[in-house]
């Protein structure tokens, strides 16, 4: 082979390289999401996927929608995968998402779908309010296990429960959106400023009051069920409680940002998300899942979760969120731990 004919290979292979580099799609994904599993999803994506690359970004839920509200002139999320449902409402209501239907979305339970056709955002799973109560540092302080919300007013457990603050927390928020709808605005009001005078500390966190629970820091956190299995599966001391009155909840959901460069991508990312691959996985740390039949009991938490679940109206929580957040941080946010 002579030297000409090496130099028109040489440039040949040059000029394919960028082709196969460009071939590959960079998306980046916001997320609420526990860090922990994040890895998980993205290599099982990835694999059956290898021409897109997930980039996430994660921050809780409070945060995260914060962050998405402030960018909606200038969008650098193509995909917003794992959110609470009532945020992606929010950001519907505002033209940000890309309706899409996902194939397969005709499989999933509709509670899990947006109303509209073809829906804003789909379903993955749900995370269920629940508390964690330390059986050690409760039964040093004498203090029994709480069975219901009210039971959490009684002076006995004064500076003793940690609750998330529902400006920043999802959990905090799902919390806040079951009293108002099981009791009405003014009772679930009435409730919480009683709540107030045993909150200890307010966290930006849906997790971290079961750990604190967990770790001996506080008899009682108000949380959701996937840390206090997890919390006890490490051998922390705790009883998961469901409030006899009822447990809050939210769906994880996934949408698409409208205006994104990489929609094809995008589209193929949600579709896996409904799938029941994906949906087994989610199955790995939540009780509750979008496709019927899949869910198989979890470790250290009942049977009948969705039996405990109230009927949640998130186009309600959606368009009251500002009004009651504003509320609730003038009256609690005192207790509010600092922002790190």
């Amino acid at each position: 082979m002579n030297r000409r004919m090496l130099f028109v290979l040489a440039g040949a292979v040059s000029a394919v390289l960028p082709a196969i580099a460009a071939a590959e799609t960079q998306l980046t994904v916001y997320t609420a999401v526990e860090a922990v599993d994040l890895d998980c999803y993205k290599a099982t994506f990835e694999k059956a996927h290898p021409d897109i690359k997930i980039n996430w970004v994660r921050d809780s839920t409070g945060v995260m929608t914060a962050k998405l509200l402030a960018e909606k002139d200038n969008p650098q999320a193509d995909v917003v995968w794992g959110l609470a449902a009532t945020s992606l409402l929010l950001l519907k209501t505002e033209g940000m998402l890309e309706p899409y239907q996902p194939k397969g979305v005709e499989t999933l339970d509709p509670k899990f779908v947006d109303k509209d056709t073809p829906p804003s955002w789909v379903g993955m799973d749900a995370y269920v309010a629940a508390l964690c109560y330390n059986t050690v540092e409760g039964e040093k302080l004498g203090l029994k296990p709480p069975t219901s919300w009210k039971d959490l007013t009684n002076p006995e457990y004064k500076g003793h429960v940690v609750m998330p603050n529902p400006a920043s927390s999802g959990t905090g928020f799902l919390d806040v959106s079951g009293w108002m709808q099981m009791w009405g605005e003014e009772k679930a009001w009435d409730y919480m400023d009683k709540l107030h005078e045993n909150i200890s500390a307010y966290t930006h966190s849906g997790s971290k009051p079961c750990k604190m629970a967990g770790a001996g820091e506080a008899v009682i956190g108000v949380s959701f069920e996937f840390p206090g299995a997890k919390a006890k599966s490490a051998g922390a001391p705790i009883d998961i409680i469901f409030p006899a009155e009822g447990s809050g909840w939210e769906a994880e959901a996934t949408a698409i940002i409208a205006g994104t460069a990489n929609l094809e991508a995008a589209k193929t990312l949600v579709d896996w998300s409904v799938t029941k691959e994906a949906n087994e996985m989610y199955n790995a740390g939540y009780a509750v899942v979008a496709y019927p039949g899949v869910a198989k009991q979890v470790e250290h938490l009942p049977d009948d979760i969705a039996s405990r679940m109230i009927v949640n109206d998130f186009e309600w929580a959606a368009n009251n969120r500002s009004d009651i957040l504003k509320e609730w941080q003038k009256r609690y946010d005192a207790k509010s731990e600092p922002k790190s």
